[in-house]
């Protein structure tokens, strides 16, 4: 999922902006052999003369760098920045077509700055490649070679100009080159290239999928597709054309080189997750779950009780499992188990482990060789990014050893659930299936003309049936999609906590009253940075009582000056 952001700060249409041209091009045509002569003679004086630049950053609020212009045909519908006063989108309406269009806007390049980014392109490599500066960071390193540079050429460049060489140095050594745009927009969830001089097509939160104006040739998008690859650590060749990797920002991509997989050309698709990770009050806010849901899985968690999300491509199985997993009690041991870099939670015991693959030399480490190492670990929460194979056997083991494990799946409805775990190739017992607790299914569908992410059902697994050999579950929730609400049923999993606990039925329903009534009012106060949220919870287990009556007291306030 990608959260939502302020998109009202929209670049400023206009002219193309004063690019500080060089003194030299001040100067005029020169139409005769003589005029020729001494301005060459000049410019080369210039150039062993040297020049001294004034190096001044630029606030985001200047003039955008770069202009454009709608297409024929086109009707502009949104404008908002990813890098000001850098870069930009224009998101346009095809009435051809009947399709939105999506284009990055960077800063206007004219010829002679053009040639002068390519020289530097050149010159620049060595002193960045051999400058040995631990003090200073790249950006700093970046811009000093570049201003001592230009001084050598004896150029003055206005600031405008330099800081545009800046931005392209900076896109193509330190970031993603011409897909750093798409890289840095908040509303991208998928980054797709399907081949050579194909464009790239983006799957936005409010637009769906995008087809953008971002083109790669042969050439070039071959070497990004090695460059990816080399960002991320790995080696993808000829002989080795297909690699899964994660990149240095957290981004999985799947990359294939060459025409032999792929015969469109190179082709890539990076999956991109939030900077910030959601918390259950996002989940809410965007109603994939209900205060009521939210409320349950969070005793349930606190209570050690095993659980799965399943749900189809994109349907937000690991979002919400990282989510929830803000419910773990503090000071209790995590660790999680990935074969991506994906999960994030602020919890000051938390052991986090990644799969690895080596082509060439070393071992590979596999999901069930950490599973099985997480065990020696005595870990209280087990988080498992996915379970898909022979790691699903040590997971239902652990779960039966005591274990809270939480994972996600492939699956689109409680039975497909069940019937994926018993059969090729995880084939995990139907007895140890019943140590699961809750399965949750997402989905990702359409509703009021929008897509949307919902919890379809949240299942209790039961016993064995003795009469018929099946494994019995309930529903305790489940979505109903004329209504957009959620229809809450009879729970046996809160009548087992209501009896591990000795509780009485009230104190169960006090229970889950007082976690809704905490979660409504972060809801209304707005609290969804994870790391406040996870304090928040902390305080709660700390001291319930104490944070309740706070919250009450609180409410009242407001409540009596909303009535006043």
């Amino acid at each position: 999922m990608a959260r939502e952001s302020t998109r009202d700060v929209r670049p400023p249409a206009g002219s193309p902006p004063d690019r500080g041209i060089l003194r030299l091009l001040r100067d005029g045509e020169f139409d005769s052999a003589a005029s020729e002569t001494r301005r060459i003679l000049r410019r080369t004086a210039e150039m062993l003369r040297g020049s001294n630049l004034d190096v001044q950053p630029l606030t985001p609020d200047e003039t955008p760098l770069g202009t454009y212009d709608v297409p024929d045909g086109h009707r502009e519908v949104e404008c908002y920045w990813v890098n000001a006063p850098f870069a930009y989108v224009v998101v346009t309406y095809d009435t051809d077509a009947t399709a939105h269009r999506y284009h990055t806007v960077e800063p206007d390049l004219d010829e002679f700055e053009a040639s002068l980014l390519e020289r530097v392109r050149t010159d620049i490599r060595d002193p960045l490649l051999y400058r040995r500066d631990a003090s200073s960071n790249t950006e700093t390193v970046l811009i000093e070679e570049l201003q001592s540079l230009l001084e050598q050429y004896g150029l003055e460049l206005g600031m405008e100009s330099f800081h545009t060489l800046l931005y392209y140095l900076q896109r193509d050594f330190h970031g993603y080159g011409p897909l750093d745009a798409l890289m840095k927009d908040p509303h991208i969830e998928d980054i797709s290239c399907d081949g050579y001089d194909l464009p790239i097509f983006v799957y936005h939160d409010e637009y769906t999928d995008i087809s953008t104006n971002v083109i790669f040739g042969k050439d070039e998008l071959d070497n990004f597709v090695v460059r990816l690859a080399q960002r991320s650590g790995q080696h993808i060749s000829v002989g080795d054309p297909v690699l899964g990797t994660t990149l240095p920002n957290g981004a999985r991509a799947e990359l294939a080189l060459g025409e032999e997989v792929t015969p469109r050309g190179s082709a890539f698709t990076i999956r991109l997750y939030a900077e910030e990770p959601f918390t259950p009050i996002d989940l809410v806010k965007y109603g994939t779950f209900s205060i009521e849901q939210m409320a349950y899985l969070w005793l349930c968690i606190e209570h050690n009780k095993s659980l799965i999300f399943a749900g189809g491509t994109a349907s937000g199985k690991t979002t919400s499992m990282n989510a929830v997993s803000m419910f773990v009690p503090p000071r209790s041991k995590v660790l999680s188990i990935e074969d991506t870099r994906e999960l994030a939670l602020y919890h000051d015991n938390w052991l986090s482990s990644v799969t690895r693959e080596r082509l060439h030399e070393g071992t590979d480490i596999t999901m069930y060789d950490l599973l099985r190492s997480a065990l020696r670990h005595r870990p209280e929460y087990i988080i498992v990014g996915e379970v898909r194979g022979e790691e699903a056997v040590t997971l239902f083991q652990a779960m039966n050893t005591g274990h809270t494990t939480f994972s996600t799946m492939h699956a689109d409805s409680i039975e497909t659930v069940i019937n994926r775990l018993e059969n090729e190739p995880i084939n995990v017992p139907r007895a140890m299936v019943q140590s699961l607790d809750l399965l949750c299914v997402q989905t990702l569908t359409r509703h009021g003309g929008e897509r949307v992410r919902r919890s379809q059902a949240i299942g209790e697994i039961g016993d064995i049936d003795q009469r018929t050999g099946e494994l019995d579950y309930s529903s305790a929730f489940s979505w109903d999609p004329e209504n957009d609400t959620f229809d809450r049923n009879d729970s046996s999993l809160l009548d087992e906590i209501q009896r591990e606990n000795g509780w009485s039925r009230t104190q169960l329903r006090r229970e889950l009253r007082r976690r809704k009534q905490f979660l409504q009012y972060l809801l209304d106060k707005g609290v969804s940075d994870y790391r406040r949220f996870t304090a928040l919870i902390n305080e709660y287990y700390a001291d319930s009582d104490d944070v309740m009556a706070r919250v009450e007291a609180d409410e009242n306030i407001v409540d009596a000056n909303s009535g006043a």
